[in-house]
């Protein structure tokens, strides 16, 4: 099972779309809201190189890491074996 980290907002619609996804299949994950923990914004950016939010951290099974900045949910499907 992969590990994944999710960096989100409290009031991020695309955070939301994105935990409701990986709930509905079946995914565990770590949330780090940054409007919460502000000094996690700075590993946020080094994950993804943007600000932005949905920013998720991928560990796959293989060991590879993956970043995905919003909720991109055909490259999510993909990484994620759904496709």
């Amino acid at each position: 099972m992969p590990k994944i980290t999710v960096f989100s907002t409290a009031t991020c619609v695309f955070c939301r779309m994105l935990k409701e996804y990986l709930t509905k299949n079946s995914f565990a994950y770590e949330e780090v809201l940054i409007d919460k923990y502000p000094e996690q914004a700075q590993t946020s950016f080094a994950v993804c190189g943007s600000m932005g939010v949905p920013c998720t951290q991928i560990e796959l099974d293989d060991g590879r890491e993956e970043s995905v900045l919003g909720f991109d949910k055909a490259k999510f499907d993909h990484l994620l074996g759904l496709t």
